[in-house]
């Protein structure tokens, strides 16, 4: 299970449902709780939030460049960092070889997506 928080639930549910896809399984006066790839999400409801200056929620892809395409496609801007020698579509490679790319929510948490 997975918790982030939103100031904006009807905003939220736009972006994790339609936009990033996760089906939506319930939702209350505490939280909206989706389904991603198995994991429970709960975008819990709070009255402020305080984003995290890291990342807090990120998914393993098989073709990152595919996915960070579809994410600018979908009006999501892609997170550039100083020092951070990243590539045209904003997808840095690890020392390890992992290649990532961060977004930001509605709320400003930031998210991301690793091809291993």
């Amino acid at each position: 299970m997975a918790f982030i928080a939103t100031r904006d639930a009807a905003r939220a549910k736009a972006f994790y449902r339609d936009t990033l896809g996760l089906r939506l399984a319930s939702e209350d006066d505490f939280a909206l709780v989706f389904d991603a790839a198995g994991t429970m999400l709960r975008v819990t409801r709070v009255q402020d939030v305080a984003a995290a200056s890291y990342t807090v929620l990120g998914w393993q892809v098989t073709d990152i460049a595919t996915t960070a395409k579809g994410l600018q496609e979908a009006n999501i801007q892609l997170q550039r960092y100083p020092g951070m020698q990243q590539d045209e579509l904003g997808i840095w490679t690890s020392p390890s070889g992992a290649r990532v790319a961060w977004f930001k929510d509605p709320d400003g948490n930031t998210l991301s997506v690793t091809q291993f």
